[in-house]
């Protein structure tokens, strides 16, 4: 009878160290942000990714936290297991989304937090961000459809969602209005008596931040 003991595995020196470095870039990274640092932020989580993108994950295969041997199934895929690192990767992505949103930089919001929710679909935090982000980049339903999502997937964070989409649905109707009145001032554009909208006038209209989200 085959015996069910697991045997103790150890971990590479050479990558134990570089996760350790990891954390630590990470923890920097995260009191940066706390302190309103955003670029020292970003700079110590892109360090950190860098020693941690580069771990081979068959290396931490039989390790606590490591991916396990795939059980045999009925034909159906099995998600692999993920790794301590996979976890810390995932984090710093939700966090970066959190940066690029603080600078307004509403396209690399989206593409961080769409890493996150690759190693976690239920980031709840990178889903939120991703919905504002995507709101403040003029895709209202994609907006709405992912804080829906998170609103069904996590009630405590129902309300904050709610009033996200309310904010997000008022800059979209700022939007469309604007969009109308430089429709209208381009078909009379031929009339004298006639201005089109000017640049002034629909920063006017839109809320606060909206027009920085329309030149991201």
């Amino acid at each position: 009878m085959a015996s069910t003991s697991t045997e103790q595995v150890e971990l590479d020196p050479a990558i134990q160290a570089k996760i350790n470095v990891a954390k630590q870039k990470k923890d920097t990274g995260d009191q940066a942000f706390k302190a309103g640092d955003v670029k020292a932020a970003l700079r110590s989580y892109h360090e950190s990714l860098m020693y941690l993108l580069g771990i081979d994950k068959n290396a931490l295969k039989g390790l606590p936290g490591g991916p396990a041997p795939e059980p045999i199934t009925n034909g159906e895929e099995k998600k692999p297991e993920k790794t301590e690192v996979d976890e810390i990767v995932e984090k710093i992505y939700a966090n970066m989304s959190a940066c690029h949103l603080k600078n307004e930089n509403w396209q690399r919001a989206v593409e961080t937090a769409n890493k996150a929710l690759a190693k976690n679909e239920d980031n709840y935090k990178a889903m939120f961000r991703k919905g504002k982000a995507l709101g403040e980049l003029g895709f209202f339903e994609k907006a709405e459809k992912v804080l829906e999502e998170l609103k069904t997937k996590s009630p405590s964070d129902a309300p904050g969602a709610t009033a996200e989409i309310a904010r997000l649905r008022a800059i979209d109707q700022a939007r469309e209005k604007v969009h109308k009145q430089k429709l209208k001032g381009f078909l009379s554009r031929d009339k004298p008596d006639k201005k089109t909208v000017t640049e002034s006038g629909i920063e006017e209209i839109m809320s606060p931040g909206v027009a920085a989200a329309s030149n991201a």
